[in-house]
């Protein structure tokens, strides 16, 4: 009788100690709500989500120079998702870009900036997606051309262009500098469209948020270049931009409306204020490209487009409606050496961005039926190069390049 109470007893201690290691074991409320923020702050959602009725299900298709990729299944479900790595698995895949079975993603997935976070958040991240609801969604196999559809093309890759490790703080700098630092370089993965790509889709060294493109659009430089670049802005014009899509000088369009509405919107005061102490920071990296006036009939011809459609909301002078209508003066995507993004807005129209914190909206009808590409080219080197404005020449040619990809 003694055996079996001392057996019992045995068993249910064993048992009060295999629940307190699961208790323990089971993240803290804070730490989920701190991978949410994070995983917001890291834009998960805006890949991962094809359908918006199964977040996080993956199956959005991303675009490369090299192919389609479809983005995975980050939701609990056990057999298409997530449900069934661990932590380690999470965390290899995040910060090496190594799946569980041990093949390699494509840089698409942003695996040479995620290598910068910490382990804390890495698992915080992991922890937040393991309360989502689980979708069954079996993901298309990526699109890309031989060699490149054998993942083991990617070790190579990565040893020519990977360098994984955790973001080295500066201690000369402030604690908010720094944490600035860990999001833009980091989970932000700035750099992954305003970094220019060489030929096999990496990073341009030396040339650190030179400005990229993406999708046929221009994502502006980030440095501190003074056409192009956020030399004339202010810490609080980056933030006031990151979380509202607009500012007195500028408006979000294109790839970056989806990370505003998606994820810097969404962002702490704290957080935001860090990304802009951090890029106010950095100093003009490659000097901008010399530019060739336009001649007086190119820009008599440009100015006669603008009166016709364009004064109305911009101003004869350019100036706009801050907030409304972005004001043309100074504004550095304007005069970015790429005018890609220009022609995508004067072709396709824009919409301003709606966020909380600026929920009026303005817009912008397209002009690709009603203007000629020289037309185009006209009244984009009329804006460019106006009002003290100074870029390169656009060409007729690359209007029609533009005008292709609709």
């Amino acid at each position: 009788m003694r055996t079996i109470l001392a057996f019992l007893i045995s068993l249910l201690v064993l048992c009060s100690a295999i629940s307190a290691a699961r208790a323990e074991a089971e993240p803290s409320s804070e730490t989920i709500a701190r991978g949410k923020a994070l995983s917001e702050a890291g834009g998960c959602a805006g890949c991962h989500t094809a359908d918006p009725d199964k977040p996080f299900a993956g199956g959005k298709r991303i675009e490369t120079p090299f192919g389609s990729i479809y983005a995975p299944n980050l939701t609990p479900d056990r057999e298409t998702g997530i449900g069934t790595w661990s932590d380690a698995d999470f965390t290899r895949a995040l910060r090496y870009g190594v799946a569980p079975n041990g093949s390699h993603y494509y840089p698409a997935f942003p695996y040479p900036y995620f290598t910068k976070m910490t382990k804390p958040d890495t698992l915080a991240i992991r922890a937040y997606l393991a309360t989502l609801t689980p979708f069954r969604n079996s993901v298309k196999s990526p699109e890309v051309p031989w060699p490149l559809n054998y993942r083991v093309v990617m070790r190579l890759w990565n040893y020519l262009f990977f360098r994984p490790g955790l973001f080295e703080p500066d201690q000369l700098k402030s604690a908010q500098w720094n944490r600035g630092g860990y999001l833009v370089t980091g989970l932000g993965h700035c750099g992954g469209c305003h970094t220019p790509k060489n030929y096999l889709g990496a990073d341009r060294r030396g040339l650190a948020f030179a400005g990229g493109n993406v999708a046929g659009w221009f994502a502006p430089r980030l440095d501190g270049a003074e056409r192009s670049g956020l030399k004339s802005w202010s810490v609080d014009d980056i933030a006031e931009y990151l979380q509202s899509g607009r500012n007195a000088k500028s408006h979000a369009g294109g790839p970056m409306a989806e990370v505003i509405v998606n994820s810097t919107s969404r962002m702490s005061d704290t957080d935001v204020r860090a990304i802009a102490v951090y890029l106010k920071g950095l100093p003009a990296g490659a000097p901008e490209p010399a530019v060739t006036a336009p001649l007086d009939t190119e820009m008599k011809a440009g100015q006669a487009v603008y009166a016709r459609l364009c004064i109305a909301c911009h101003e004869a002078d350019g100036s706009g409606a801050p907030r409304i209508y972005p004001p043309l003066p100074g504004n550095a995507l304007l005069q970015s050496a790429d005018p890609s993004s220009t022609l995508r807005v004067i072709l396709d129209g824009a919409q301003t961005v709606t966020t909380p914190r600026a929920p009026n909206s303005g817009s912008m009808p397209a002009y690709a039926k009603q203007l000629s590409d020289e037309q185009i080219a006209a009244v984009s080197n009329y804006m460019r190069n106006s009002w003290g404005n100074a870029a390169p020449l656009v060409t007729a040619a690359q209007v029609a390049k533009a005008r292709q990809r609709n």
